[in-house]
Order: C-alpha cells, then structure tokens, then sequence
C-alpha cells in the first residue's frame, strides 16, 4: 500500500470518513482506492466476535473464555500468560480479526470498581508486566491489541462524564505507570482512550494525553482509537491525536471534520496524520494476515492451567487441605454446579464449554451436593438452607462454593459494599456450627470482607479459603484438583484484601460527587497506604499460602554503591523445603531509607516465579537499573532517581520480608535549587550552604533569635531562643521586615541574600 499517495488522492471527505468505523466493529473501506476494510472485537480475556448478520451485540461466536485479567495478574507468570495471548492471537487469526480490544491495564483504586476483574492490579508495576506479556503473545500472532482505557478510568459510576481530578505526579507515579512501560516495551497496534474526563478535559480530546506525552515523550508510533462512544467534540479530537473513532456516528462526525477543516479550526496536516495511521494500521493488519486454525480443546487446556496457576491460598488451618478423596466430602453452594467464572459486559465470552466443580469431582471423589442458597436473588431459602446443614453433619470435610453472582459486579456500575451475600454468609455461620472442617472457595472479580476468616460476630472461623477469583471456563476443574492436592496452589493477590471497605484509602473519595472525583489518597493507593498507615488487612498484597515450604538465603547485590549509569543485579537463593513440588513468587521491593519527599514505605520493582521440585533450589536473579528507586519530580516534570539510602527488600509478599540489604545510590541528576522571600527559612536552613548565611541573616534581624546576648532576658530563658528560631524556621523571608527594629533590613537586602545563596547553588550544579 502506497501510503502517501492514497493521502494525496484522496478527497476531504474521504479522509473524514476514514477516521471513522463503519459499524460497531469494522474500519471503513474505500472501493475507489483499494483500502480494506479490517474488523476489531472485544475479548481481554476471550475473542467475543459477533456472529455474521447478529443484530444483538451479544450473540458472539463460541470461543474460549481464559480467566479474567483479576485472576491472571495473581498468577505472576509472564510466560504463561504470554502463552494465552498466542492462543488468543490464533483464535482473531482464523476469525479473520485483525485487532482484539484488550487488555485493560487501568489501576484498582477502589474494590467497588464494577469493572475490576477486567483490570490487574493496584500496583503499576506488576500490571504493567502483566499487560506487555499478554500483549506480546497475542501480536506474535500478528493480530494487534488496544491498550486501555488510557487514562484514568477507575470507577463505572457516571464514567462517561465524570473528570478525574488527579494531582500530577499521583497521575503519573500510579495511573500513568502502569501504561508507560506497556506501551514502550509490548508496543501495542493501538491505544484506546478512556471516556472520563482527566482535570476537566476529555481523553478522547486531550492533546497533552494523547500526543504530549503518549507520542512525543512516550515513542508511540501506533494509532488512538476511541473508547465506544467516547468522542465529544471530533475535530477536537482530530486535532488532539484521537485518530479512529468507534463506532461511526451515522457520519454526523464525519461532516463535522470537513466542516471543521473548511472553517480552518482543524488543518488538512492534522487530519492526514490520523488518516495516515488508520491506513498504517489497516497495512499492517493486512500483512499480518495469515490462514490458522485454533485447537479448542488445546486452549481449553491452557486456561485450567492459568486457572490453577492463578487461584490463591488464602488459609489453610491444620492442613486441611489437600482432601483426601477417602473422607466423606460435602460440596455445598450454588457456585459448584454454577460456577461464576467471568464478569458482564463487553468482555462476556460465549464458552464453549464450561466445566462445574461438581462434574469435574467425578471421578475423583464421591462427594455429596446441597444446593444452600441461590444465584438469583440475596435471600435465604430454609429448604435449600436446612439440606446443606444435613450434608455438612454427615460429611468429615465441607467445601462451601461461595461469591459474587453476575449482578452484584459488571461493567456498568460499581458495587456498593464489599460484602458477600447475606444468604451466603447465613448459611457459612451456620455450616461452621456443625462442622469444624470447612473449606471455603471463592468465585469473585474483587476483594470481599471475609469474616468467616476469624472470630466475627460470633462466626467460627473455617479452617481453609481458597480465591478462584472468574477462573474462566475452566474454573471447575481448576478448583478440584487444586482442593485434592493434583496441583499445588501458586497464585499471589495482586491486590490488598482489607478488613472492611472503610479501610481502603479512596474510601472518602469514591465514586465522588457528582460529576467529579478526587484522587486524594494521592500515590497511597493499595498497599502503599495500608504501609504507610500500618494498617492491619485482612490479606496483604502479594500474598497466597502453598502445600509445600520455601526458604529464602543468599541475598547478594552486585554492589553496594550504584549510581545511574549502569544497571545492576540482585540475587537469593529460594529451596523448596517440603515434600511436595511447587511454585513460589520471589518478590523484591525497594524501600527509600533518606527520601526528601513522601514515598511510601516500599514498592514492588521485581518479581520471578520459580519451580521447584521437593528438595530442589534455585538461584534467582533481578536485573534493575535507576527506575527502581524512582518517583514523579513535580519540580522536574519527570521521573527522579534521588541519592541516598535505600534497602533492597525481598519475600514473600508485601507483609513478608525475609532477605533485605542496604544499598547506597548516586544520582547524577540534581534537582536544581533557587529560592525567592517567599520561601521560609528552614528552606534554606536545609542545605549546607544556606546555614551560615541564615544564621547571619537572623543576627541582623534579632540577635535572640540565635542565642545573642539578650536572649532569655524575658524570664522564658533558652525556650525563648528556641521558640524564637522555631518562627523563623516557619516565617517567609518577605516577612523579617516586619519583625526586626534594624532599619538596614530592608526588602531589597534580604533579596540580596537569597540571590547569593542561588549564586551558590548554581555554581554546584555545575
């Protein structure tokens, strides 16, 4: 395809319609010049493509459903969910779709967000990790990605209008950082904006998000599509980078932008730059294309083992599980022969094949079934209650299927608590009267309160949880062979699990208040805060049990004076010290021992998942550069690695740490310095240089504020000097005018000082 010529031959109206889709799910063609159309489809998790002739957007195609991005993001496995993305990759191949809308990579501020399960983590890093890996393995394939919702869009409340108020280094320390990464490393076909409005302006038409920093400071070279719908003012958009808009709008934008272009509110060049990327991206989308076939059986199998490396052990008292298939057994909950396994909305899948617990145990093990309480709606059903409360009496083990049913979490809508449903729970109180062995698996996108996990209200606790999160398709299975000890639990949370919702730090701040949210938690977002406040949680962040034992030892760093001009490594050695094979999540994080701003306590930096056989050990090896000891400089406008002391922390989740070293680092950025009579004086007083010159300053001004000879005269004694010197600290420059009988101290010599104080930090930035 001869890009630039097509541009030059095409008419005004040609290229406004170009930037606009066809339908719900094709780019628009142009017979007269040859340009195809190419089809897009949702599936972060699974390819939902519409039916040929479908009028209902739900009437997709049968497809696998993988478990959802909640779930993956807790299995820490690149590779593995590299692998998924290949099989997804394979199905859009022999569909004949050319990009796969996915995945979403937003931040979970808040458990009550509807759309969680469709998102990673609370953490930027590892849902950054997660999504490049998921990205690189669907376009080995050749079929692109959409990187979304760029940016900001953590709630479902009123999200097509609501304006994230976010303060700028929160923006790009957190929300921000799980993008970057993705989108210079995994180099996703196309970004898609977000409908929420970020500090007033619209993604869909915001210049600073979509070419300041996305194009310009970030590399990206593919193209912006919007968010279904998202478009407000199109020749805005135009003009700002949005290059595709989905889907069409009857031509109604179309006219606007040739309206636009001919009032000389958008030029010909900006417009010619998106058409040139739809046309890229249709090129590359049509050069890619290849005739493949997809084994469905195979990716069935592939997502019971995402499953299964992706489940959590949340309490394993006493060893209770694995079960032994010789005890008497009582599967109870609707969930075991309904499982939930994924979310509603736009990424619903149409499976194939969904296994339960209960035809999957078959075979297995003989176990008894009490249905306890149903999906449909949150009340307790005595005859359905009474005949689980008989099965559990008869039973050595029960495992209680319980979760979230579809409509308490979907896009759409956000949750209103973090509760279960009180049939459920009802009916877990009860079972743990009359039985001292209870497993407890969950099926949910989102953290939920767990009293059943200690003494609450009078419940006994059971003795074993384990979190399924939406398993996908495959949960079923994924659930009984994990609860018979065929495979060894491995997954991690990506997210804290807090006591009770009031606990989470967007708390006071979510959804917000009408048409606006405030981010004021700032960068304290999951663990970073519930650290930071020494907060207890129900579960912390990276955490999840296994039915064997790990030992960590041999902490080595490659130096212990690092700088940032060269990277490093750090190394542990991790033994699987029980008798059983199995997984570990080896995590590291850095702490700032010296910082000058707020930071939180530590962040996670690096993570390896490693098998290990019974008996086995492995050395493991972090390779890191100045990045990890970064956060956002508002003076900089840019990441800043600062000098000085940091510890080096490595366990097994966020609250275990089992192998730390102190490691100094040398930045040869400085932030430069200049102060102004604005400025008080414990600013100056906190550099070398300005010491002596504030202690000047303050003889001057009044010899009792530094310990002269009349000082303590007042009866107060030294705690007058003390005090005297604790104003000064606090009191802007400007302001010793009016505190001194010394007529020389005037406005214009105290600006004298601080122009030579600057004069000497200059000459040290030198």
């Amino acid at each position: 395809m001869d890009i630039d010529h097509i541009i030059e031959i095409m008419t005004l109206e040609e290229k406004a319609a170009l930037c606009s889709g066809a339908d719900f799910w094709h780019t628009k063609g142009i017979e007269r010049l040859d340009i195809p159309q190419i089809m897009v489809s949702d599936g972060p998790h699974g390819l939902r493509k519409m039916r040929d002739g479908a009028e209902n957007p739900n009437e997709s195609i049968k497809a696998v459903c993988f478990p959802t991005a909640s779930a993956l993001a807790c299995s820490f496995d690149r590779e593995l969910i590299g692998e998924m993305g290949k099989a997804l990759g394979e199905q859009c191949q022999a569909e004949n779709v050319a990009v796969i809308l996915g995945p979403g990579c937003n931040i979970k501020r808040s458990p009550l967000c509807g759309r969680n399960f469709e998102y990673f983590s609370e953490d930027p890093y590892l849902a950054s990790q997660i999504a490049s890996a998921h990205i690189k393995g669907v376009q080995s394939k050749g079929v692109g990605t959409s990187l979304k919702h760029f940016a900001a869009n953590n709630q479902e409340h009123r999200r097509m209008s609501v304006s994230a108020e976010i303060d700028e280094r929160t923006l790009h320390e957190i929300y921000l950082a799980a993008f970057e990464p993705v989108v210079k490393e995994a180099k996703p076909w196309t970004v898609m904006c977000s409908y929420n409005k970020i500090n007033g302006e619209y993604s869909s038409q915001n210049k600073w998000l979509l070419t300041d920093l996305l194009r310009d400071e970030w590399g990206y070279e593919g193209l912006v599509v919007s968010d279904w719908g998202a478009v407000d003012d199109r020749a805005k958009g135009v003009s700002a980078g949005l290059d595709l808009e989905m889907p069409g709008s009857m031509g109604k934008n179309d006219r606007a932008i040739v309206k636009a272009v001919e009032e000389g509110r958008l030029t010909v060049e900006e417009l010619d730059r998106c058409v040139r990327r739809v046309l890229e991206l249709i090129e590359k989308a049509e050069t890619s294309r290849t005739e493949m076939s997809w084994d469905m059986e195979r990716h069935h199998r592939l997502a019971k083992k995402i499953a299964e490396n992706s489940a959590v052990l949340l309490k394993n008292d006493g060893g209770l599980l694995p079960l032994s298939p010789d005890r008497k057994i009582a599967f109870i909950g609707a969930f075991a022969e309904t499982p939930r396994y994924q979310g509603g909305g736009s990424s619903h899948i149409n499976s194939f094949r969904t296994v339960s617990a209960l035809e999957a145990v078959k075979g297995v093990a003989d176990v008894t079934y009490a249905q306890g309480f149903t999906l449909d709606k949150d009340e307790t059903d005595p005859e359905l209650e009474q005949k689980a409360i008989e099965a559990a009496m008869a039973a050595d083990i029960v495992v209680v299927f319980a979760g979230l049913p579809e409509a308490f979490e979907s896009e759409g809508y956000d949750r209103k608590h973090m509760q279960l449903p009180e049939c459920q729970l009802d009916l877990i109180s009860k079972l743990s009267a009359v039985s001292d062995n209870i497993a407890v698996v969950l099926h949910n996108g989102s953290p939920v309160e767990l009293p059943f996990a200690n003494d609450c209200d009078g419940m006994r606790p059971v003795k074993a949880i384990l979190e399924m999160y939406l398993g996908g398709q495959a949960v079923g299975e994924a659930a009984v062979d994990l609860l018979f000890g065929k495979v060894n639990p491995s997954g991690k949370l990506a997210e804290t699990f807090p006591l009770r919702l009031e606990d989470n730090p967007s708390y006071l701040n979510f959804p917000g208040e009408g048409d606006t949210v405030r981010y004021s938690e700032g960068v304290f977002v999951g663990y970073r805060y519930y650290d930071k406040k020494n907060m207890e949680v129900q579960y912390p962040f990276g955490y999840g049990l296994s039915y064997t034992s790990f030992e960590y030892s041999d902490i080595k760093v490659s130096s212990y004076e690092l700088s940032d001009k060269k990277p490093f490594t750090v190394e542990c050695t991790v033994t699987n010290t029980g008798d059983r094979d199995g997984a570990e999540v080896v995590q590291l994080y850095i702490e700032p021992l010296t910082p000058t701003v707020i930071r939180p306590v530590k962040e996670l930096k690096g993570f390896e998942k490693v098998f290990l056989k019974a008996g086995e050990s492995r050395k493991v090896v972090f390779r890191l550069d100045k990045s990890a000891f970064a956060y956002w400089s508002v003076k900089l406008h840019d990441w800043f690695s600062e000098s000085g002391e940091y510890n080096i922390l490595i366990g097994e989740s966020s609250q275990s740490i089992l192998l730390e070293e102190q490691v100094h680092f040398n930045s040869s950025v400085k932030i430069p310095v200049r102060f102004t009579l604005d400025n008080p004086g414990g600013d100056i007083r906190s550099f070398p240089e300005g010491e002596q010159i504030f202690k000047d300053m303050l003889m001057d001004v009044d010899p009792t504020m530094n310990g002269g000879a009349n000082a303590g005269d007042d009866g107060l004694g030294e705690n007058a000097a003390l005090m005297a010197l604790a104003m000064a600290n606090d009191l802007p420059l400007h302001a010793m005018v009016s505190f001194t009988d010394n007529a020389e101290i005037t406005r214009e010599r105290l600006q004298m000082t601080v122009d030579k104080l600057n004069a000497v930090l200059a000459s040290m930035e030198k």
